[in-house]
């Protein structure tokens, strides 16, 4: 079968897709806003271990969606172009990404009657949201149609499993998801706390685990355990950890039999509220529910 042209499958920054992916798919990226709370008037431009050296040094980073008219316009010009929208969004619980593109699209509506503009809550964050758009490509190229893609897009996000574990509890304190003491006794104690996404959207601590190599790996036998097609393809994300994200590779492919793993970097947006260090894994699993501890 041949790509389906009659619309354009787009996604956010929230996915941390990196250009060459994005341009691969042939899927436009909706950014959010980073910018350094010090200086909120102008947009962060940095990267990689560029940004993450400045969150070590104490620079605190803040995140905001994307405002109504870069919506409009990025779906307008599509629109205008005779084909329709399929938008697939960072997790409503963690941004309002999704909200903002729902009114986008019904004010458009009325200016392009006879189009469509189809929006997916991913429920998904970083690259799980990547890999949900990586696999909703997939299938657009193999010609699904509009509707059956985002039928297949509903279906397929709660089976992609999120684990990520921090290396500074600091960055989880300022987001509200671990309190002032669990952060000063995880730091004192070497206590490495390992998350997933539920199935709300919503970030969840499942572990506290001591040491930093234990519960990286710790990843991994979540992996061994939970997944559904280990030939298909496996992302890990990192916050300037690229040494961290090589071994949980390695092991993942040793010790349980994954044939393709992808590693990409963690971007701003998630970045700044995880922190330096962090380290993620995402694939596909037959539910998030009861995902065990």
């Amino acid at each position: 079968m041949k790509t389906n042209e009659s619309y354009v499958l787009i996604t956010d920054s929230g996915a941390d897709l990196s250009e060459q992916m994005l341009h691969g798919m042939g899927v436009p990226e909706i950014p959010l806003n980073v910018f350094m709370k010090d200086n909120p008037a102008l947009p962060c431009t940095l990267r990689g271990e560029a940004f993450y050296n400045a969150l070590r040094e104490g620079q605190v980073a803040c995140t905001s969606a994307a405002n109504l008219s870069l919506f409009r316009e990025t779906f307008g010009k599509v629109l205008e172009s005779g084909r329709d929208v399929l938008y697939i969004s960072f997790s409503s619980p963690l941004s309002c990404m999704c909200a903002t593109a729902r009114i986008a699209a019904d004010e458009l509506q009325s200016e392009y009657p006879t189009r469509r503009i189809v929006i997916i809550d991913s429920l998904c964050a970083s690259l799980g949201q990547g890999l949900l758009v990586y696999h909703c490509a997939e299938q657009k190229e193999r010609g699904m149609s509009l509707d059956e893609l985002a039928a297949y897009a509903e279906a397929t996000r709660l089976k992609i499993m999120h684990w990520f574990t921090v290396d500074d509890l600091l960055f989880l304190k300022r987001g509200g998801r671990v309190g002032a003491m669990s952060a000063f006794a995880g730091a004192l104690l070497g206590i490495k706390p390992v998350l997933h996404v539920s199935d709300e959207g919503k970030l969840v601590a499942k572990q506290k685990l001591r040491g930093r190599k234990h519960a990286v790996l710790e990843l991994g036998r979540h992996y061994a355990a939970e997944c559904t097609d280990f030939a298909s393809t496996v992302f890990v994300a990192h916050a300037d950890a690229p040494d961290a994200a090589e071994m949980l590779k390695e092991a993942l492919i040793r010790d349980y039999g994954a044939k393709t793993v992808i590693i990409g970097e963690i971007g701003p947006v998630i970045g700044a509220h995880a922190g330096p260090g962090t380290v993620a894994l995402f694939y596909l699993g037959s539910s998030r529910e009861g995902t065990p501890a």
